[in-house]
């Protein structure tokens, strides 16, 4: 997490099994973003709200953020934890985003159990629209939030690539097909 704005960053491809996807990164070899092609409005919007116009450069992405991806595509289910990443966001964005970061790998939680999980039990819809506003999704895995019921919620990058990466994951989906 940081306060200060990098002044560039970099703007990499990823392939996927869900299709391409990019990756923002500053000099240090940090994530700032990620999103899938197909969404990369969103990405857009999300960097202009936590780094304001900052520009994006092409650039081939560092191996310490590749190679994470490449073993979490290829099975290993825990890999991307390995990855650094930092953001803008709010102190209670960021509270969010750090106990996302604490469900593994195949577990999925509700949003109220994420709130309960940060001493806010009553705050579960501001809780949901911290965890829509995560521009480091998959790293920050806001893809194993559902809800209360068991079922599918929303996810950035649609759906069917939340429920392919929960599957992936080895999470039981039971209601949740």
């Amino acid at each position: 997490m940081t306060k200060t704005p990098p002044e560039a960053l970099n703007i990499a491809p990823i392939a996927t099994p869900l299709g391409s996807a990019q990756i923002v990164f500053d000099g240090a070899g940090v994530l700032r973003a990620f999103d899938w092609d197909s969404h990369r409005e969103r990405m857009d919007r999300l960097l202009r709200r936590h780094y304001g116009g900052v520009a994006l450069r092409d650039a081939p992405a560092p191996g310490e953020l590749s190679d994470p991806f490449q073993a979490y595509f290829g099975g290993e289910a825990g890999a991307l934890a390995a990855i650094p990443w930092a953001t803008g966001g709010t102190v209670f964005q960021n509270r969010v985003w750090q106990a996302l970061c604490e469900i593994p790998a195949g577990v999925t939680w509700s949003y109220g159990r994420l709130a309960q999980h940060i001493g806010a039990p009553s705050a579960v819809r501001a809780v949901g629209l911290a965890n829509g506003a995560n521009p480091v999704g998959l790293v920050v895995p806001c893809h194993r939030v559902i809800g209360a019921n068991g079922s599918l919620t929303g996810y950035g990058g649609g759906l069917e690539r939340k429920r392919w990466l929960l599957a992936h994951e080895g999470a039981e989906l039971g209601r949740l097909l």
